[in-house]
């Protein structure tokens, strides 16, 4: 069974760090490149961080860049999402997603989300 579990979230005064953490069972974590994605309320997801699966690249949103780091440690099947200075509008439910593509096909997993606010 594929779990992909989040935790970490809370709130946080602006300025303040964060490190969000997700938790991957069921399937090979160390093949799948994933994905940190947040979503605000009224607003449409967005991609916030991205790891390949061996941990080489990252990719981040410009929103984020030089404030939040992505790692990842496949012996242990989990990702990170390490955040600092950060504003109200991080403000989010944040998801993890694992992703192998292997033409033709993409395999996609999904996490239920954590919630954290920054706030004063």
């Amino acid at each position: 069974q594929v779990q992909l579990v989040e935790s970490g979230g809370g709130l946080v005064q602006p300025g303040g760090s964060l490190r969000l953490s997700c938790a991957a069972s069921g399937f090979t974590f160390s093949v799948y490149a994933m994905t940190w994605y947040r979503q605000a309320p009224g607003k449409e997801r967005e991609l916030v961080a991205s790891i390949s699966s061996g941990g080489v690249k990252t990719n981040y949103a410009d929103s984020v860049k030089g404030r939040f780091t992505i790692s990842r440690d496949n012996a242990k099947n989990m990702v990170y999402l390490q955040m600092n200075s950060l504003k109200p509008e991080d403000t989010a439910v944040y998801f993890c997603k694992a992703n192998r593509y292997t033409p033709p096909n993409s395999y996609d997993y999904w996490g239920q989300g954590t919630q954290f606010t920054v706030s004063s």
